[in-house]
Protein backbone atom coordinates (compact mmCIF):
# COMPACT_ATOMS: atom_id res chain seq x y z
CA UNK A 1 0.00 0.00 0.00
CA UNK A 2 1.09 3.65 -0.83
CA UNK A 3 1.66 5.77 2.00
CA UNK A 4 -0.37 9.11 2.38
CA UNK A 5 3.84 11.25 2.25
CA UNK A 6 4.69 9.17 -0.90
CA UNK A 7 1.56 10.60 -2.72
CA UNK A 8 2.19 14.05 -1.56
CA UNK A 9 1.10 16.62 -3.94
CA UNK A 10 3.31 18.77 -2.73
CA UNK A 11 6.78 17.74 -3.68
CA UNK A 12 7.87 14.62 -5.54
CA UNK A 13 9.86 13.13 -2.47
CA UNK A 14 8.62 11.10 0.56
CA UNK A 15 7.14 13.78 3.19
CA UNK A 16 4.88 13.83 6.19
CA UNK A 17 2.80 17.18 5.08
CA UNK A 18 0.10 16.67 2.56
CA UNK A 19 -0.29 20.19 1.52
CA UNK A 20 2.92 22.35 2.07
CA UNK A 21 2.76 26.21 3.08
CA UNK A 22 3.40 27.26 -0.47
CA UNK A 23 0.30 24.62 -2.22
CA UNK A 24 -2.70 24.88 -3.60
CA UNK A 25 -4.99 22.49 -3.73
CA UNK A 26 -8.10 22.36 -5.69
CA UNK A 27 -10.49 24.80 -5.29
CA UNK A 28 -13.12 22.51 -3.54
CA UNK A 29 -10.38 21.49 -1.45
CA UNK A 30 -9.33 24.75 -0.23
CA UNK A 31 -12.90 25.13 0.92
CA UNK A 32 -13.77 22.75 2.40
CA UNK A 33 -10.13 22.52 4.19
CA UNK A 34 -10.98 26.26 4.90
CA UNK A 35 -13.95 25.30 6.92
CA UNK A 36 -12.37 22.75 8.60
CA UNK A 37 -9.88 25.49 9.85
CA UNK A 38 -12.44 27.56 10.73
CA UNK A 39 -13.82 24.88 12.60
CA UNK A 40 -11.47 24.18 14.60
CA UNK A 41 -10.89 27.47 15.94
CA UNK A 42 -14.63 27.90 16.27
CA UNK A 43 -15.44 26.68 20.17
CA UNK A 44 -12.72 29.08 21.71
CA UNK A 45 -13.88 32.02 19.59
CA UNK A 46 -17.74 31.70 21.07
CA UNK A 47 -16.02 31.10 24.25
CA UNK A 48 -14.75 34.55 24.95
CA UNK A 49 -17.71 36.07 24.14
CA UNK A 50 -19.68 34.34 27.07
CA UNK A 51 -16.94 34.97 29.52
CA UNK A 52 -16.37 38.62 28.64
CA UNK A 53 -20.74 39.82 28.34
CA UNK A 54 -21.50 38.86 32.17
CA UNK A 55 -18.50 41.55 33.15
CA UNK A 56 -19.90 43.89 30.16
CA UNK A 57 -23.25 43.66 32.15
CA UNK A 58 -25.03 41.78 29.19
CA UNK A 59 -28.21 40.61 29.90
CA UNK A 60 -27.99 36.65 29.01
CA UNK A 61 -31.34 37.31 26.37
CA UNK A 62 -29.55 40.90 25.27
CA UNK A 63 -28.74 40.36 21.27
CA UNK A 64 -25.63 42.12 22.00
CA UNK A 65 -23.91 38.81 22.85
CA UNK A 66 -24.90 37.35 19.59
CA UNK A 67 -23.15 41.47 17.76
CA UNK A 68 -20.00 41.02 19.53
CA UNK A 69 -19.62 36.86 18.85
CA UNK A 70 -20.25 37.94 14.87
CA UNK A 71 -17.71 40.94 15.62
CA UNK A 72 -15.48 38.64 16.59
CA UNK A 73 -15.52 36.36 13.70
CA UNK A 74 -15.64 38.88 11.36
CA UNK A 75 -12.30 40.96 12.91
CA UNK A 76 -10.71 37.20 13.59
CA UNK A 77 -10.96 36.60 9.63
CA UNK A 78 -9.69 39.91 8.81
CA UNK A 79 -6.11 39.30 11.03
CA UNK A 80 -6.07 35.99 9.16
CA UNK A 81 -5.83 37.38 6.17
CA UNK A 82 -3.45 39.86 7.30
CA UNK A 83 -1.13 37.03 8.95
CA UNK A 84 -1.16 35.09 6.04
CA UNK A 85 -0.65 37.81 3.48
CA UNK A 86 1.42 40.44 4.95
CA UNK A 87 2.90 38.55 8.25
CA UNK A 88 4.68 35.37 8.99
CA UNK A 89 3.02 34.05 5.91
CA UNK A 90 2.43 30.72 7.50
CA UNK A 91 -0.78 28.96 8.02
CA UNK A 92 -1.46 30.37 11.10
CA UNK A 93 -5.55 31.53 11.99
CA UNK A 94 -5.61 35.34 14.57
CA UNK A 95 -8.45 34.41 16.68
CA UNK A 96 -9.32 35.93 20.39
CA UNK A 97 -6.73 36.22 22.75
CA UNK A 98 -7.10 34.40 26.02
CA UNK A 99 -4.34 36.35 27.73
CA UNK A 100 -6.41 39.63 28.01
CA UNK A 101 -9.67 37.75 29.72
CA UNK A 102 -7.55 38.69 32.91
CA UNK A 103 -6.67 42.31 32.73
CA UNK A 104 -10.20 42.99 31.32
CA UNK A 105 -11.57 41.01 34.60
CA UNK A 106 -9.41 42.91 36.88
CA UNK A 107 -10.49 46.35 34.92
CA UNK A 108 -14.22 45.75 35.22
CA UNK A 109 -13.95 44.71 38.55
CA UNK A 110 -12.84 48.07 39.27
CA UNK A 111 -15.54 50.01 41.07
CA UNK A 112 -16.42 52.56 38.54
CA UNK A 113 -17.27 49.52 36.38
CA UNK A 114 -18.82 47.10 38.43
CA UNK A 115 -22.33 45.95 37.44
CA UNK A 116 -25.31 48.88 38.71
CA UNK A 117 -28.89 47.98 39.58
CA UNK A 118 -31.81 49.32 38.26
CA UNK A 119 -32.13 52.01 40.96
CA UNK A 120 -28.30 53.07 40.32
CA UNK A 121 -29.35 53.29 36.45
CA UNK A 122 -32.14 55.82 37.05
CA UNK A 123 -30.11 57.99 40.11
CA UNK A 124 -27.86 58.59 37.89
CA UNK A 125 -30.17 59.92 35.19
CA UNK A 126 -29.99 63.38 33.88
CA UNK A 127 -32.00 65.78 35.21
CA UNK A 128 -34.20 66.17 32.24
CA UNK A 129 -35.50 62.80 32.62
CA UNK A 130 -38.36 61.57 35.08
CA UNK A 131 -36.58 59.39 37.36
CA UNK A 132 -40.04 57.81 38.14
CA UNK A 133 -39.82 55.74 34.70
CA UNK A 134 -38.83 52.29 33.99
CA UNK A 135 -34.95 51.58 32.77
CA UNK A 136 -35.35 52.21 29.25
CA UNK A 137 -33.05 50.10 26.85
CA UNK A 138 -31.45 52.88 25.28
CA UNK A 139 -29.89 53.01 29.03
CA UNK A 140 -29.36 49.75 29.42
CA UNK A 141 -27.48 49.52 26.06
CA UNK A 142 -25.21 52.52 27.41
CA UNK A 143 -24.43 50.41 30.36
CA UNK A 144 -22.33 47.70 28.64
CA UNK A 145 -21.58 50.02 26.04
CA UNK A 146 -19.40 52.09 28.07
CA UNK A 147 -17.59 49.36 29.19
CA UNK A 148 -17.09 48.16 26.34
CA UNK A 149 -15.80 51.26 24.62
CA UNK A 150 -13.36 51.71 27.43
CA UNK A 151 -11.68 48.18 27.20
CA UNK A 152 -11.70 49.24 23.08
CA UNK A 153 -9.68 52.14 23.72
CA UNK A 154 -7.15 50.56 25.82
CA UNK A 155 -6.76 47.73 23.68
CA UNK A 156 -5.97 50.11 20.24
CA UNK A 157 -3.29 51.89 22.18
CA UNK A 158 -1.75 48.82 24.17
CA UNK A 159 -1.64 47.27 20.61
CA UNK A 160 0.47 50.38 19.34
CA UNK A 161 2.98 48.63 21.68
CA UNK A 162 3.10 45.38 19.98
CA UNK A 163 2.83 47.27 16.51
CA UNK A 164 5.97 49.23 17.40
CA UNK A 165 7.81 45.95 18.78
CA UNK A 166 7.44 44.32 15.33
CA UNK A 167 8.06 47.00 13.41
CA UNK A 168 11.14 48.35 15.13
CA UNK A 169 12.54 44.64 15.66
CA UNK A 170 12.61 44.84 19.58
CA UNK A 171 11.51 41.69 19.80
CA UNK A 172 14.19 39.96 18.18
CA UNK A 173 16.51 41.29 20.25
CA UNK A 174 14.62 40.59 23.40
CA UNK A 175 14.35 37.22 22.99
CA UNK A 176 17.68 36.75 24.62
CA UNK A 177 16.28 37.35 27.97
CA UNK A 178 12.58 35.73 27.47
CA UNK A 179 13.41 32.18 29.22
CA UNK A 180 11.23 28.93 29.82
CA UNK A 181 10.83 30.06 33.94
CA UNK A 182 9.19 33.36 32.09
CA UNK A 183 6.84 31.75 29.68
CA UNK A 184 5.66 29.12 32.34
CA UNK A 185 3.95 31.41 35.13
CA UNK A 186 2.95 33.88 32.11
CA UNK A 187 0.95 31.17 29.91
CA UNK A 188 -0.25 28.77 33.04
CA UNK A 189 -1.61 31.49 35.59
CA UNK A 190 -4.00 32.59 32.68
CA UNK A 191 -5.60 28.93 32.91
CA UNK A 192 -5.07 28.53 36.60
CA UNK A 193 -6.71 32.11 37.20
CA UNK A 194 -9.80 31.82 35.38
CA UNK A 195 -10.77 28.26 37.49
CA UNK A 196 -13.13 30.66 39.13
CA UNK A 197 -15.82 31.11 35.78
CA UNK A 198 -15.01 27.40 35.04
CA UNK A 199 -16.59 26.56 38.18
CA UNK A 200 -19.13 29.17 37.73
CA UNK A 201 -20.66 28.00 35.18
CA UNK A 202 -20.17 24.18 35.44
CA UNK A 203 -21.29 24.49 38.57
CA UNK A 204 -25.35 25.13 36.65
CA UNK A 205 -25.44 21.52 35.96
CA UNK A 206 -22.76 19.55 36.94
CA UNK A 207 -23.30 16.07 35.61
CA UNK A 208 -24.14 18.25 31.94
CA UNK A 209 -20.45 19.98 32.54
CA UNK A 210 -18.92 16.45 33.52
CA UNK A 211 -20.81 14.79 30.38
CA UNK A 212 -18.96 17.38 28.13
CA UNK A 213 -15.00 17.21 29.40
CA UNK A 214 -16.34 13.27 28.78
CA UNK A 215 -16.88 13.53 25.31
CA UNK A 216 -14.11 16.12 24.74
CA UNK A 217 -11.96 13.33 25.90
CA UNK A 218 -12.98 10.50 23.41
CA UNK A 219 -10.79 8.69 21.74
CA UNK A 220 -12.42 8.28 18.88
CA UNK A 221 -10.40 9.97 15.55
CA UNK A 222 -13.16 11.69 14.14
CA UNK A 223 -13.16 13.39 17.35
CA UNK A 224 -9.19 14.49 16.89
CA UNK A 225 -10.41 16.39 13.87
CA UNK A 226 -13.57 18.59 15.78
CA UNK A 227 -13.07 17.91 19.31
CA UNK A 228 -14.73 21.07 20.50
CA UNK A 229 -17.54 21.58 17.88
CA UNK A 230 -18.79 17.82 17.92
CA UNK A 231 -18.40 17.90 21.87
CA UNK A 232 -21.07 21.21 21.87
CA UNK A 233 -23.08 19.54 19.65
CA UNK A 234 -23.79 16.16 21.01
CA UNK A 235 -24.08 17.57 24.25
CA UNK A 236 -26.22 19.94 23.15
CA UNK A 237 -28.95 17.78 21.10
CA UNK A 238 -28.51 15.71 24.25
CA UNK A 239 -29.50 18.18 26.69
CA UNK A 240 -32.32 19.22 23.98
CA UNK A 241 -33.66 15.73 24.27
CA UNK A 242 -33.82 16.59 28.38
CA UNK A 243 -35.62 19.83 27.20
CA UNK A 244 -38.43 18.43 25.35
CA UNK A 245 -38.92 15.39 27.52
CA UNK A 246 -39.25 17.29 30.95
CA UNK A 247 -36.37 16.18 32.22
CA UNK A 248 -34.94 19.10 33.28
CA UNK A 249 -36.94 21.77 35.38
CA UNK A 250 -38.18 25.16 33.76
CA UNK A 251 -35.33 26.98 35.63
CA UNK A 252 -32.21 24.69 35.20
CA UNK A 253 -29.64 26.85 33.27
CA UNK A 254 -29.09 22.80 30.76
CA UNK A 255 -32.38 23.98 29.17
CA UNK A 256 -31.75 24.82 25.53
CA UNK A 257 -35.01 26.90 25.33
CA UNK A 258 -34.17 29.45 28.35
CA UNK A 259 -32.28 31.95 25.44
CA UNK A 260 -34.19 31.38 22.34
CA UNK A 261 -35.10 35.11 22.51
CA UNK A 262 -32.14 36.26 21.70
CA UNK A 263 -31.83 34.32 18.50
CA UNK A 264 -35.49 35.69 17.36
CA UNK A 265 -34.59 39.41 18.04
CA UNK A 266 -31.57 39.21 15.86
CA UNK A 267 -31.14 40.19 12.21
CA UNK A 268 -30.44 38.12 9.71
CA UNK A 269 -27.81 39.73 8.13
CA UNK A 270 -25.80 42.66 10.11
CA UNK A 271 -22.58 43.81 9.11
CA UNK A 272 -20.01 44.79 11.80
CA UNK A 273 -18.45 48.25 11.17
CA UNK A 274 -15.48 49.77 12.79
CA UNK A 275 -16.95 52.27 16.06
CA UNK A 276 -20.12 50.13 16.20
CA UNK A 277 -20.63 51.14 19.94
CA UNK A 278 -19.27 54.63 19.94
CA UNK A 279 -15.95 56.56 20.12
CA UNK A 280 -13.56 54.50 22.42
CA UNK A 281 -12.46 55.79 25.58
CA UNK A 282 -8.86 55.68 26.74
CA UNK A 283 -7.75 55.25 30.48
CA UNK A 284 -3.80 54.92 31.63
CA UNK A 285 -4.83 52.18 33.82
CA UNK A 286 -6.54 50.14 31.82
CA UNK A 287 -4.12 50.81 28.85
CA UNK A 288 -1.60 49.11 31.11
CA UNK A 289 -3.48 46.36 32.54
CA UNK A 290 -4.39 44.93 28.55
CA UNK A 291 -0.44 45.63 27.61
CA UNK A 292 0.39 42.81 29.91
CA UNK A 293 -1.83 40.69 28.41
CA UNK A 294 -0.48 42.10 24.73
CA UNK A 295 2.70 41.43 25.82
CA UNK A 296 2.11 37.90 26.93
CA UNK A 297 0.34 37.13 24.09
CA UNK A 298 3.55 38.43 22.04
CA UNK A 299 5.83 35.34 24.07
CA UNK A 300 3.14 32.69 23.14
CA UNK A 301 2.95 33.67 19.38
CA UNK A 302 6.22 33.76 18.85
CA UNK A 303 6.39 30.00 19.57
CA UNK A 304 3.24 29.51 17.82
CA UNK A 305 5.66 30.75 14.88
CA UNK A 306 8.69 28.27 15.25
CA UNK A 307 5.88 25.40 16.16
CA UNK A 308 3.89 26.42 12.34
CA UNK A 309 6.81 25.95 10.57
CA UNK A 310 8.04 22.48 12.37
CA UNK A 311 4.60 21.39 11.78
CA UNK A 312 4.37 22.53 8.03
CA UNK A 313 7.72 21.41 6.99
CA UNK A 314 8.91 25.16 6.37
CA UNK A 315 12.43 26.31 7.43
CA UNK A 316 13.14 28.46 10.84
CA UNK A 317 11.84 31.46 10.78
CA UNK A 318 14.07 34.10 10.37
CA UNK A 319 14.09 37.28 12.39
CA UNK A 320 12.66 38.92 9.51
CA UNK A 321 9.14 36.92 9.24
CA UNK A 322 9.02 36.94 13.61
CA UNK A 323 9.36 40.37 13.46
CA UNK A 324 6.81 41.09 10.66
CA UNK A 325 4.63 38.43 12.23
CA UNK A 326 4.30 40.47 15.80
CA UNK A 327 3.71 43.56 13.49
CA UNK A 328 1.00 41.95 11.93
CA UNK A 329 -0.86 40.90 14.86
CA UNK A 330 -0.22 44.49 16.53
CA UNK A 331 -2.47 45.54 13.08
CA UNK A 332 -4.97 42.77 14.07
CA UNK A 333 -4.93 44.29 17.26
CA UNK A 334 -6.21 47.32 16.80
CA UNK A 335 -8.19 46.57 14.03
CA UNK A 336 -9.86 44.37 16.59
CA UNK A 337 -10.34 47.03 18.69
CA UNK A 338 -11.82 49.59 16.48
CA UNK A 339 -14.10 47.33 15.76
CA UNK A 340 -15.21 46.61 19.55
CA UNK A 341 -15.05 42.81 19.65
CA UNK A 342 -14.41 43.26 23.74
CA UNK A 343 -10.81 41.33 22.96
CA UNK A 344 -7.78 41.06 20.80
CA UNK A 345 -6.44 38.49 18.38
CA UNK A 346 -3.66 36.19 18.79
CA UNK A 347 -2.53 32.75 17.08
CA UNK A 348 -4.30 30.00 17.60
CA UNK A 349 -2.33 26.77 18.83
CA UNK A 350 -5.52 24.75 18.05
CA UNK A 351 -5.21 24.98 14.61
CA UNK A 352 -1.67 25.09 14.46
CA UNK A 353 -2.05 21.33 15.86
CA UNK A 354 -4.93 20.47 13.47
CA UNK A 355 -1.70 20.87 10.83
CA UNK A 356 -0.16 17.93 12.58
CA UNK A 357 -3.64 15.98 12.31
CA UNK A 358 -4.75 16.22 9.05
CA UNK A 359 -1.59 17.15 7.39
CA UNK A 360 -2.64 20.05 5.43
CA UNK A 361 -0.14 23.11 5.43
CA UNK A 362 -1.48 25.37 2.80
CA UNK A 363 -1.61 29.02 3.71
CA UNK A 364 -4.22 28.91 0.33
CA UNK A 365 -6.69 26.70 2.87
CA UNK A 366 -5.77 29.10 5.90
CA UNK A 367 -7.04 32.11 3.36
CA UNK A 368 -10.16 30.27 2.34
CA UNK A 369 -10.92 29.95 6.57
CA UNK A 370 -10.64 33.57 6.48
CA UNK A 371 -12.83 34.26 4.22
CA UNK A 372 -15.91 31.77 5.88
CA UNK A 373 -15.19 33.66 9.03
CA UNK A 374 -15.30 37.10 7.43
CA UNK A 375 -18.73 35.69 5.92
CA UNK A 376 -20.50 33.96 9.10
CA UNK A 377 -19.38 37.47 10.96
CA UNK A 378 -22.12 38.84 8.74
CA UNK A 379 -24.62 36.50 9.57
CA UNK A 380 -26.46 38.20 12.56
CA UNK A 381 -28.81 34.91 13.19
CA UNK A 382 -25.39 32.15 13.47
CA UNK A 383 -23.91 34.35 16.07
CA UNK A 384 -27.50 34.48 18.14
CA UNK A 385 -27.38 30.65 17.18
CA UNK A 386 -24.43 29.89 19.31
CA UNK A 387 -24.93 32.07 22.05
CA UNK A 388 -28.03 29.96 23.02
CA UNK A 389 -25.78 27.22 23.68
CA UNK A 390 -26.94 26.06 27.88
CA UNK A 391 -24.04 27.69 30.17
CA UNK A 392 -23.43 23.97 31.85
CA UNK A 393 -21.98 22.97 27.97
CA UNK A 394 -19.52 26.07 28.53
CA UNK A 395 -18.39 25.13 31.96
CA UNK A 396 -17.18 21.60 30.50
CA UNK A 397 -15.32 23.29 27.79
CA UNK A 398 -13.43 26.05 30.06
CA UNK A 399 -12.70 23.31 32.01
CA UNK A 400 -10.79 21.83 29.09
CA UNK A 401 -9.96 24.52 27.96
CA UNK A 402 -8.14 26.20 31.07
CA UNK A 403 -6.94 23.05 31.89
CA UNK A 404 -5.20 22.77 28.24
CA UNK A 405 -3.79 26.13 28.81
CA UNK A 406 -2.26 25.36 32.03
CA UNK A 407 -0.71 22.59 30.79
CA UNK A 408 0.81 24.09 27.91
CA UNK A 409 2.60 26.89 29.96
CA UNK A 410 3.80 24.09 32.15
CA UNK A 411 5.22 22.01 29.62
CA UNK A 412 7.61 24.45 28.39
CA UNK A 413 9.39 23.07 32.19
CA UNK A 414 10.62 20.71 29.92
CA UNK A 415 13.87 22.00 28.95
CA UNK A 416 14.94 23.30 32.56
CA UNK A 417 16.47 21.42 35.40
CA UNK A 418 13.93 20.63 37.70
CA UNK A 419 16.51 19.15 40.53
CA UNK A 420 18.08 22.68 40.83
CA UNK A 421 17.00 24.27 44.17
CA UNK A 422 16.97 27.42 42.28
CA UNK A 423 14.60 26.85 39.66
CA UNK A 424 12.21 24.99 41.88
CA UNK A 425 12.44 28.31 44.05
CA UNK A 426 11.56 30.55 40.81
CA UNK A 427 8.91 28.57 39.72
CA UNK A 428 6.95 27.96 43.22
CA UNK A 429 6.89 31.69 43.96
CA UNK A 430 6.23 32.80 40.57
CA UNK A 431 3.08 30.83 40.38
CA UNK A 432 1.85 31.08 44.05
CA UNK A 433 2.34 34.84 44.12
CA UNK A 434 0.69 35.14 41.08
CA UNK A 435 -2.24 33.87 42.61
CA UNK A 436 -1.46 35.49 46.03
CA UNK A 437 -0.98 39.41 45.22
CA UNK A 438 -4.13 39.54 43.07
CA UNK A 439 -6.24 38.09 45.52
CA UNK A 440 -5.13 40.13 48.29
CA UNK A 441 -5.10 43.78 45.96
CA UNK A 442 -9.03 42.35 44.99
CA UNK A 443 -9.90 41.89 48.81
CA UNK A 444 -8.15 44.87 49.91
CA UNK A 445 -9.34 47.32 46.84
CA UNK A 446 -8.24 50.97 48.89
CA UNK A 447 -4.89 49.79 51.00
CA UNK A 448 -3.19 50.63 47.40
CA UNK A 449 -2.90 54.24 47.39
CA UNK A 450 -0.01 56.34 45.84
CA UNK A 451 -1.78 59.36 46.11
CA UNK A 452 -2.24 59.79 42.39
CA UNK A 453 -5.47 58.59 40.68
CA UNK A 454 -4.08 57.87 37.70
CA UNK A 455 -1.53 55.96 39.22
CA UNK A 456 -3.14 54.11 41.92
CA UNK A 457 -5.20 52.71 39.32
CA UNK A 458 -2.46 51.43 36.84
CA UNK A 459 -1.13 49.82 39.96
CA UNK A 460 -4.00 47.92 41.07
CA UNK A 461 -4.46 46.85 37.39
CA UNK A 462 -0.94 45.31 37.15
CA UNK A 463 -1.17 43.75 40.04
CA UNK A 464 -4.89 42.37 39.64
CA UNK A 465 -3.30 40.98 36.81
CA UNK A 466 -2.53 37.22 37.78
CA UNK A 467 -0.09 36.38 34.46
CA UNK A 468 1.97 39.75 34.52
CA UNK A 469 2.78 39.53 38.76
CA UNK A 470 3.59 35.94 38.12
CA UNK A 471 5.66 36.42 34.83
CA UNK A 472 7.29 39.42 36.09
CA UNK A 473 8.44 37.78 39.16
CA UNK A 474 10.19 35.01 37.03
CA UNK A 475 11.49 36.70 34.40
CA UNK A 476 13.30 39.24 37.11
CA UNK A 477 14.21 35.89 39.18
CA UNK A 478 15.63 34.20 36.52
CA UNK A 479 17.66 36.84 34.72
CA UNK A 480 19.01 37.82 38.63
CA UNK A 481 19.56 34.83 40.15
CA UNK A 482 22.78 33.29 38.72
CA UNK A 483 22.07 30.06 37.14
CA UNK A 484 24.10 27.89 33.81
CA UNK A 485 22.84 27.71 30.39
CA UNK A 486 21.82 23.92 31.30
CA UNK A 487 20.33 24.47 34.58
CA UNK A 488 17.63 27.17 33.02
CA UNK A 489 16.97 24.90 29.88
CA UNK A 490 18.28 28.08 27.39
CA UNK A 491 20.53 25.33 26.43
CA UNK A 492 17.87 22.66 25.31
CA UNK A 493 15.64 25.52 24.36
CA UNK A 494 18.00 27.09 21.87
CA UNK A 495 18.56 22.99 20.29
CA UNK A 496 14.92 22.67 19.92
CA UNK A 497 14.76 25.73 17.96
CA UNK A 498 17.69 25.07 15.76
CA UNK A 499 15.86 21.90 15.02
CA UNK A 500 13.13 22.93 14.39
CA UNK A 501 14.21 23.46 10.53
CA UNK A 502 12.37 20.50 8.78
CA UNK A 503 13.16 21.63 5.67
CA UNK A 504 13.65 18.50 2.52
CA UNK A 505 15.52 21.45 0.62
CA UNK A 506 12.80 21.88 -1.63
CA UNK A 507 11.18 25.16 0.66
CA UNK A 508 13.56 27.98 0.68
CA UNK A 509 13.18 31.00 2.92
CA UNK A 510 10.88 32.54 0.07
CA UNK A 511 8.26 31.15 1.99
CA UNK A 512 8.24 33.90 4.04
CA UNK A 513 9.07 36.71 1.07
CA UNK A 514 5.88 38.83 0.16
CA UNK A 515 3.44 37.56 -2.59
CA UNK A 516 4.38 40.86 -4.96
CA UNK A 517 7.42 43.09 -5.34
CA UNK A 518 10.01 41.03 -4.20
CA UNK A 519 11.94 42.47 -7.11
CA UNK A 520 12.38 45.85 -6.11
CA UNK A 521 12.75 45.36 -2.41
CA UNK A 522 15.76 43.15 -3.30
CA UNK A 523 17.08 45.57 -5.80
CA UNK A 524 17.65 48.09 -2.56
CA UNK A 525 20.02 47.38 -0.13
CA UNK A 526 18.51 49.91 2.14
CA UNK A 527 15.50 47.19 2.84
CA UNK A 528 17.56 45.46 4.62
CA UNK A 529 17.67 47.53 7.45
CA UNK A 530 14.49 47.07 7.80
CA UNK A 531 13.57 44.77 10.57
CA UNK A 532 10.14 43.37 8.69
CA UNK A 533 11.25 43.42 5.29
CA UNK A 534 12.10 39.58 4.07
CA UNK A 535 15.80 40.89 3.48
CA UNK A 536 16.50 42.32 6.99
CA UNK A 537 19.69 41.60 8.08
CA UNK A 538 20.28 41.91 11.59
CA UNK A 539 24.03 41.50 11.25
CA UNK A 540 24.56 44.66 9.02
CA UNK A 541 22.20 46.59 11.06
CA UNK A 542 24.11 45.09 14.42
CA UNK A 543 27.28 45.74 12.28
CA UNK A 544 26.45 49.49 11.67
CA UNK A 545 25.40 50.21 14.79
CA UNK A 546 28.88 49.13 16.27
CA UNK A 547 31.30 50.82 13.88
CA UNK A 548 29.35 53.92 14.52
CA UNK A 549 30.10 53.41 18.16
CA UNK A 550 33.72 52.59 17.46
CA UNK A 551 33.93 56.14 15.32
CA UNK A 552 32.83 58.25 18.44
CA UNK A 553 35.43 56.63 20.45
CA UNK A 554 33.27 54.51 22.73
CA UNK A 555 35.07 51.21 21.89
CA UNK A 556 38.16 50.40 21.33
CA UNK A 557 39.07 49.91 17.69
CA UNK A 558 39.92 46.01 16.58
CA UNK A 559 41.44 44.85 13.43
CA UNK A 560 39.51 41.88 11.85
CA UNK A 561 36.98 41.35 14.42
CA UNK A 562 34.07 39.84 13.11
CA UNK A 563 30.68 40.51 14.61
CA UNK A 564 28.32 37.02 16.26
CA UNK A 565 24.83 37.66 16.82
CA UNK A 566 25.01 35.14 19.68
CA UNK A 567 27.21 37.59 21.51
Amino acid sequence: MVSVGELSPASGTTTDVVYKVDDTPRWYLCILLGIQQYLTMFGATVAYPYLISPKFCIGENDPARGYITSTTFFVSGLGTLIQSIFGTRLPIIQGSSFTLLVPTFAIMGLPQWKCPSEEAIIAARDPGINKSLPVTDEELREVWQSRLREIQGAIIVASLFEVAIGFTGIIGFLLQWITPLAIVPTVALIGLSLFEEAASSASKNWGIAILTVLHYNNGLSFFKLFPVLLTIVIVWIFCAILTVSGALKPTDPARTDLRLQTLYSSPWFRFPYPGQWGLPTVSTGAVFGILAGILASVVESVGDYYACARLAGAPHPPTSAINRGIFAEGISCVLSGIWGSGGGLTSYSENIGAIGVTKVASRRVVQCGAIAMLLFGVLGKFGAFFNTIPEPIIGGIFCVMFSIVTGVGLSNLQCIDLHSSRNIFILGLSLFMGLTIPKWVEAHPDAVDVGNDVATQLIKVLLNTNMFVGGFIGFLLDNTIPGTAEERGLSGWREQGQNNNTCDGEISYKTYDFPFGMKFIRKFKVFSYFPISPTYDENIVVGKVKSLIKFKGILPQKKNTKYDINT
